[in-house]
């Protein structure tokens, strides 16, 4: 027994297999030139892996509506693993992707409207390459890759594709429909792997549930690489511990992990014969327990035969048949639970139902009908309440703001009472338990785009519009210098107002849908952190940023603005570059330079950081902290130093991030800091925050130390494992195990081999690499007075460095 991976095989198919069919003169190729294109209209524009097992092409995904798509061409049907533009499609007519000269590859509409792009610069000459893995790669003529879909998967993990923080995996919206759907596989801020239903209104985490302590099933929070990969054999394995096999292990074939449209993450293996995929894996074995399949006020349930089936509640009635995410909505109008209606309702018991969160709270009761009446008082707030008995002879009681997450489940053990009019309680009107799901929502995506074929001008007609043009222009010019000038003196106060804020904070001052606009609607996540989430976008003057939007705020304008003038005035070479700001409302937002190589903690775990980079990284790290504590105008803490806030230029300069929000303290106030709650990053915080001591500039130079000592040795500071005890789970910390080595070492290149990261292979350098440790040692001593400062670590970096290159 099989099964099938839906594919679109009711639409038109895949531009690949005209291609094989009518092109003969033209050998396929893997390889894209720069100042080349691929047309939506033209069946040989496919790029085809040197083994033939994956092409990369338009793949129409509804009437008139295209993709460009990454595909794995050895299946019976054409198998998606990749989408560029997933949410937009292009014109069926004068759509096209194109390399341009200065390095960026972008999908064009009919109309002109470029609809993804992979904002790449580059004044060296760049090509686009489909690797036999089924990664689509932007290289330079040197070989390094500037761009690759690995980092940017869709709904499917393929064999040595990494899933990290930045690449998450989102589901489909249906087996048809291959738009964003509801569910995401991401590494939450605990580093532990999840899914996640994020649907129009609401979300939830449906696995690991909730309610176990991720130490209970396995899982470790106690990591920063956020990464987790698949090989061909049949392994996955992740950096918080969780792993699986498939049941065809370890049989080296064809594979994909897929998150599929229902919210269940499978593993499909590629069954040669049939030409078909099969599931080996499954990560939901109770396909009811998948949040937000049924919708609101609905109910799910598994027959062994049927398969997985919806429908509504009692007094509700769905709200279309094909999309049954959508759920129900009541026969009766809500205000019937207003705490002014004078309508009357009871409670109905559904037996072997649950219903899944969304309670007001939990209420230890004695009694059935106390529950009730908890229900009862909260009015609307309220319908429906579960009942649960509890060790301490009572009942616990929950009552449900909504009506979500609803399961069969014989055998639970509790009870749920949903609140009716009574009208409703007394009608006969049966349930039916069995309405089948519709899997094919919304295939057809008209787009409001229409193609427009271009029209030939004459050289009249050219004349008559160059002179209507002109025309316009002049008028145009006359009418703005008057607006302006009405305007100057008719609203001095505002233009004032507007001046002092640029001259305050000396960059711009966006609106948030000019941000959301750059980001295709914070499409993109570039990152994320305690806070808020980093996005990648284009500004209006096509310059690429890193669009950090804060989370919720409390704070005042005035207050975010005196913050962010003072981050403003900072200017250093190793300290990101803020360009802009928006507040509006409770929204804050900052735009910042955007890094091309991303993070150290992207890089750190890879092979692209020889031990020069390191090195040059330590010392930048350590000027821009520097300049942090004693240079600039106002003292700040950075209290976040890790990889992840080091950010890596187009020539592997770092850059701090992150600076500033977290403490602003004038240089009189050094003597007074206090922080409200702890700050930092696990593994990275200096013992003062432990032990709730003074907090000083040292607790950044304790978290620098241990960046350099994980920069060193390529091994996580939170816990390694022990490598005289390979065997057991005894731990240390990455400070005592490296001072072991040093302590019991015979000579200095003897610890030098033992704690320097393997992927450096012996290429480094001996005097740096000592220099390196002793000062980062230095930098996490317990007691802060025996820290140096970040002025000292640079000064004896850069020591080091000139007496190097002295003769």
């Amino acid at each position: 027994m099989y099964f099938m991976l839906p594919t679109a095989m009711h639409i038109k198919p895949f531009l690949l297999l005209l291609f094989i069919s009518t092109s003969s003169a033209a050998a396929p190729t893997d390889t894209l030139q720069e100042g080349s294109s691929l047309s939506v209209e033209k069946q040989s524009d496919i790029l085809f892996s040197s083994n033939g097992d994956f092409s990369a092409g338009f793949f129409q995904v509804g009437e008139n509506a295209f993709c460009f798509s990454v595909c794995f061409t050895r299946s019976k049907q054409p198998t998606v693993v990749w989408m560029a533009n997933r949410d937009e499609p292009v014109n069926g007519k004068g759509s096209f992707l194109s390399l341009w000269k200065n390095g960026n590859l972008v999908l064009t509409d009919a109309g002109g409207t470029v609809i993804w792009e992979t904002a790449t610069l580059s004044s060296s000459q760049l090509y686009l390459k489909l690797r036999n893995n089924g990664n689509l790669l932007l290289l330079n003529s040197k070989g390094t890759t500037i761009w690759q879909s690995f980092t940017s998967p869709t709904d499917t993990l393929l064999p040595t594709q990494p899933l990290t923080e930045r690449g998450g995996l989102v589901s489909s919206r249906s087996a048809t429909n291959h738009s964003s759907g509801f569910y995401k596989l991401y590494f939450d801020n605990d580093n532990v792997l999840r899914l996640l239903y994020k649907g129009r209104t609401f979300s939830s985490v449906y696995w690991p549930p909730s309610w176990k302590l991720a130490i209970d099933i396995g899982r470790s929070t106690y990591n920063v690489t956020k990464t987790a990969s698949l090989d061909s054999f049949g392994q996955f394995t992740s950096s918080d511990g969780f792993q699986f096999i498939s049941t065809d292990y370890p049989k080296k074939v064809y594979r994909i992990l897929k998150l599929d449209s229902d919210g269940n993450l499978r593993l499909y293996s590629f069954n040669e014969e049939r030409k078909t995929w099969e599931v080996t894996w499954q990560v939901i074995s109770e396909p009811c327990t998948i949040h937000g399949i049924c919708g609101a006020n609905s109910m799910c349930n598994h027959d062994p035969v049927i398969g997985r089936t919806c429908y509504c509640l009692k007094g509700f009635k769905v709200k279309d048949p094909n999309d049954w995410t959508q759920g129900c909505e009541p026969e009766f109008s809500p205000s019937y639970f207003s705490c002014n209606s004078r309508q009357s309702f009871g409670f109905l018991r559904l037996q072997t139902a649950e219903l899944y969160g969304y309670d007001w709270n939990v209420t230890r009761v004695s009694s059935f009908k106390e529950c009730l009446n908890i229900c009862l008082s909260l009015c609307d707030k309220c319908v429906a309440v579960q009942l649960k008995f509890n060790e301490f002879a009572t009942y616990n009681c929950y009552p449900k703001t909504m009506a979500f997450n609803g399961r069969d489940i014989p055998g639970f053990d509790g009870e749920i009472y949903l609140k009716l009019p009574n009208s409703i309680l007394r009608s006969s009107t049966k349930i039916l338990k069995h309405s089948r799901m519709n899997c094919s929502v919304g295939l057809s995506q008209k787009l409001n785009r229409v193609y427009q074929p271009p029209k030939k001008n004459s050289t009249l007609s050219f004349l008559v519009w160059f002179a209507c043009g002109f025309g316009v222009f002049e008028f145009s010019t006359i009418f703005l210098v008057w607006f302006f000038l009405f305007r100057t003196s008719k609203q001095p106060h505002r233009l004032d107002q507007q001046h002092h804020l640029l001259s305050a904070t000396g960059f711009q001052r966006f609106t948030y849908a000019e941000l959301k606009s750059a980001t295709k609607g914070f499409k993109e996540e570039v990152g994320r952190g305690a806070g808020g989430v980093v996005y990648k976008g284009t500004l209006y003057d096509n310059r690429v940023a890193a669009i950090k939007r804060l989370n919720e705020a409390t704070q005042g304008e005035a207050e975010f603005l005196a913050e962010i003038s003072t981050i403003g005035m900072l200017n250093h070479m190793n300290l990101i570059d803020m360009w802009g700001y928006c507040v509006e409302g409770k929204h804050r937002l900052l735009v910042y330079e955007y890094m091309e190589h991303g993070s150290l903690a992207d890089n750190l775990f890879g092979n692209g950081l020889d031990w020069k980079k390191r090195f040059n990284v330590a010392v930048g790290t350590a000027k821009g902290l520097a300049y942090l504590h004693e240079e600039c105008l106002e003292w700040i803490l950075h209290c976040d130093v890790k990889p992840q806030n080091i950010l890596l230029d187009s020539e592997f300069q770092p850059k701090v991030a992150d600076f500033g929000l977290s403490k602003l303290l004038n240089r009189d106030e050094r003597g007074n800091s206090s922080f409200s709650r702890i700050r930092g990053t696990r593994g990275y915080m200096a013992p003062e925050w432990v032990y709730n001591l003074h907090i000083t500039s040292k607790v950044d130079v304790y978290s620098y130390g241990i960046v350099v000592l994980e920069m060193v040795s390529g091994r996580s500071p939170v816990a390694i494992h022990s490598l005289e005890n390979k065997g057991d789970m005894d731990h240390h910390r990455l400070v005592t195990w490296i001072r072991e080595k040093i302590k019991h070492a015979p000579t200095c290149a003897f610890w030098m081999e033992e704690i320097i990261d393997p992927k450096l292979e012996g290429n480094f350098d001996v005097s740096e690499v000592e220099v390196l440790v002793k000062v980062a040692l230095q930098c996490v001593q317990d007691d802060m007075n025996e820290r140096p400062s970040m002025s000292q670590v640079a000064e004896m970096l850069l020591a080091n460095q000139n007496k190097l290159l002295s003769p």
